[in-house]
């Protein structure tokens, strides 16, 4: 009788064990993203709650995803830290600078994956602004953060390459804080002191449809070519803490780019109703998604000449040996850069 109540006991035990294994990773997680359409993946993958599949497919049962929505990195990289939110999304200056600041640490954090390739634009409303050689003190350039989104640090860039490199910062004094909205509002307004905004898709090209409104910097003609715009990070920590989940993220994300790449014009749609955009998806994929420039794609592009920028400068004190130090294993059989 009392081996019969141990074996009953230690089967007992075992489910228990188990059950807690079964439930080791967490049931709920929340990603983080700006307003742009260089985050298309993630209107798709809600659309079709990809990740709820593919959380599901792996054994995590019913999986709450929640999607929160903030204007440039700073924020989001507070609230990855501090836990509130699993994954973020943004330019790649964003990613550098925390995977410097966290390098070594329990919160290491790299990035994911890339999630889109293309151009972003400074527009002017000023006739007399040619190149940023005609910008002077009354000049103001919105963007989405100062200092530290990836439209300030390729204006930097640009500065640097126009004014030498120890003049790098000369326009940093004309740029504000303000999202690619309200930016956009404040450009077509025709009045107050934003004269300039360095944008993102979709508003740079609604910014274009005024006339008098017309591109004087373009972010290709910064980096010598196509570069990574959108990339998702996540910590360490996370990832190998709930392997399983990072793996249905990664998967939801591979699909969502494949579901996006056979029909750019029904994605534009999705996008569009994702983030209800007055703008049709006819517009969206005629003035931006029919652009070969425009590539969605997981390949890290040029991601290399941010981090070294940034150390050359003293914006960081550590880079990477190559692209693949600020990325997790998964996408390092890419062919990037």
């Amino acid at each position: 009788m009392l081996n019969a109540r141990r074996a009953i006991w230690f089967a007992m035990m075992l489910l228990s064990c188990i059950g807690m294994s079964a439930r080791a990773e967490i049931n709920e997680v929340r990603l983080a993203q700006q307003t742009s359409m260089g985050y298309m993946q993630f209107s798709i993958m809600d659309r079709f709650k990809l990740i709820e599949k593919y959380a599901k497919a792996a054994g995590l049962g019913d999986l709450k995803v929640f999607w929160d929505t903030f204007n440039g990195p700073n924020n989001m990289n507070d609230a990855l830290l501090a836990g509130r939110v699993d994954f973020v999304s943004g330019g790649v200056p964003g990613l550098i600078t925390l995977w410097e600041k966290t390098a070594g640490t329990p919160q290491e954090v790299r990035g994911v994956s890339a999630m889109s390739s293309q151009p972003f634009f400074m527009n002017t409303r000023d006739p007399n602004i040619k190149s940023i050689r005609d910008l002077t003190a009354k000049d103001k350039i919105a963007l989405p953060a100062v200092k530290v989104s990836v439209q300030a640090v390729t204006l930097q860039m640009a500065a640097a390459k126009e004014f030498g490199e120890a003049n790098f910062s000369k326009l940093d004094e004309m740029t504000v804080s303000v999202s690619p909205p309200d930016a956009t509002a404040a450009l077509l307004s025709g009045a107050g002191e934003i004269n300039n905004v360095f944008s993102v898709p979709p508003f740079q090209y609604q910014q274009l449809e005024k006339a008098g409104v017309r591109t004087m910097l373009n972010s290709f003609d910064v980096m010598g070519g196509p570069h990574t715009f959108t990339v998702i990070w996540t910590s360490k920590k996370f990832r190998d803490a709930n392997p399983k989940l990072y793996g249905a993220v990664y998967s939801a994300l591979q699909e969502a780019t494949d579901i996006l790449n056979k029909d750019r014009r029904a994605a534009a749609q999705i996008w569009a109703d994702s983030t209800k955009s007055k703008l049709t998806g006819d517009w969206l994929y005629d003035k931006i998604l029919s652009n070969p420039q425009v590539q969605y794609t997981l390949v890290p592009q040029n991601t290399v000449k941010y981090s070294d920028f940034m150390y050359k400068v003293g914006s960081t004190k550590k880079k990477p040996a190559s692209w693949k130090e600020l990325f997790f294993p998964e996408i390092h059989n890419a062919n990037g850069s």
